[in-house]
């Protein structure tokens, strides 16, 4: 069965309702077949990424770049994960106060450097999460485990 990796930082009221809807979608009753692991960012580990066939990353955006959460979950798996992970499927969400860039930019890059394939448009979000962004957030969860589906 696939498994679908999703490593968060959800410090915020704002996140979580963006991480609940993530969950929702990727374990839609539709999806059959797929196995959702959930970890915090700072408790995923090399063998959770290693084992996963796809991810799913989220994060606030915080004083212009991911959170030191993610980022440190970046740094602990990079190079154990560098060859063995090339050209699995992963999306991602940002949520912001006022502005996502420097986030997004660094996961990009990361992601790029790890081999790791965009299976999804992220989700971007400012400001308290509407339905729109809540269901976009939904859509992702859906997406990327349904890609999963064996």
């Amino acid at each position: 069965m696939p498994t679908l990796l999703i490593v968060h930082h959800t410090p915020s009221p704002n996140c979580r309702a963006m991480f609940e809807a993530v969950v929702s979608g990727a374990t839609a009753p539709e999806i059959e077949d797929v196995r959702v692991v959930r970890r915090a960012a700072l408790s995923a580990t090399v063998s959770d990424v290693l084992e996963a066939d796809g991810l799913l990353l989220g994060t606030p955006a915080n004083l212009g770049y991911m959170s030191g959460a993610l980022k440190h979950f970046f740094d602990q798996i990079y190079y154990p994960c560098l060859d063995e992970t090339r050209g699995r499927p992963f999306g991602y969400y940002v949520h912001g106060g006022n502005d996502v860039t420097g986030a997004v930019r660094g996961i990009e890059s990361i992601t790029t450097g790890l081999g790791w394939r965009r299976a999804a448009e992220p989700v971007t979000l400012t400001g308290e999460p509407d339905r729109a962004g809540v269901e976009a957030c939904w859509e992702l969860g859906a997406t990327i485990a349904a890609g999963l589906e064996a």
